[in-house]
């Protein structure tokens, strides 16, 4: 209990700690009173923060990156996974073990030939330019979970679909999506969480204004001989918020969806 207690201060005393900063003054701030509450809680830190951090827009930049991410990622781990696990074929976990080795690559390893490639494609600088990465990135661990699962499914529910004239696609969409709903959505949160705070990628393949996601907000607040450190504090506090209140709102089907992935496969 004592351990588990521990636990709790050291996941939510960060949260706390970077409200707690987003309500000071840069005097307090660069002070070195870390542990300080702030004298008068500077509320006009998160006005600064939406209007000056262009906060909606990237807001907006970052929902339709990372839904359109999660879309692809389901799609693509969906039917690979129903290929490498109910599939009778020797092949199969070759494929598998491809995907995983997908797992350990390094992304900071694919930014020069992925820059080159899209540079040569003309979509550099282009939301596709983020997308394509997330998925493939996303993908290898996806298929892990979800293949892991649809291997524990019992393979005369097929049988009995194939004797009352269902085809492939209509198993799948049938039967096999609607049992896999736990991990997918256990992919679907991952994914968004993965995305949302993503930078490098992010960094290195957008340079319009008008396409740069969350973690570019902070930018915002940094000039040649100032730096806003309060709205950067508050602009972190309204960039994490979607992620945390997704979290604790579907935590349950997280675990859930990890046990069924991992244990039953």
């Amino acid at each position: 209990m004592l351990f588990l207690s521990v636990l709790l201060v050291t996941q939510l005393y960060p949260l706390l700690w970077l409200l707690i900063y987003s309500l000071k003054t840069n005097e307090e701030i660069l002070s070195g009173s870390f542990f300080s509450l702030p004298a008068v809680p500077q509320w006009n830190n998160f006005t600064d923060a939406v209007n000056s951090g262009n906060y909606f827009r990237y807001l907006w930049n970052s929902f339709f990156v990372t839904s359109i991410t999660m879309a692809g990622v389901l799609l693509l781990s969906s039917l690979a996974s129903f290929a490498i696990s109910r599939f009778r074929w020797k092949y199969g976990q070759m494929v598998l073990l491809v995907f995983l080795i997908g797992m350990m690559i390094p992304l900071q390893a694919t930014l020069l030939p992925l820059m080159i490639i899209f540079k040569n494609l003309g979509i550099l600088n282009t939301h596709l330019s983020i997308i394509l990465p997330y998925i493939a990135f996303q993908t290898p661990i996806a298929v892990f979970i979800l293949s892991g699962f649809m291997k524990s499914i019992p393979h005369e529910i097929e049988e009995s679909a194939v004797i009352d004239g269902a085809g492939i696609f209509r198993i799948f969409r049938s039967i096999i999506l609607p049992i896999s709903v736990p991990p997918m959505m256990t992919v679907s949160i991952l994914t968004f969480i993965n995305i949302w705070n993503e930078y490098i990628l992010a960094a290195t393949f957008i340079s319009a204004e008008k396409l740069k996601t969350l973690p570019f907000g902070v930018n915002s607040f940094v000039s040649q001989y100032s730096v806003n450190y309060g709205a950067i504090g508050a602009f972190l506090v309204l960039g994490a918020v979607p992620v945390i209140l997704i979290y604790f709102l579907l935590a349950d089907k997280i675990t859930k969806g990890m046990v069924a992935g991992a244990v039953k496969g």
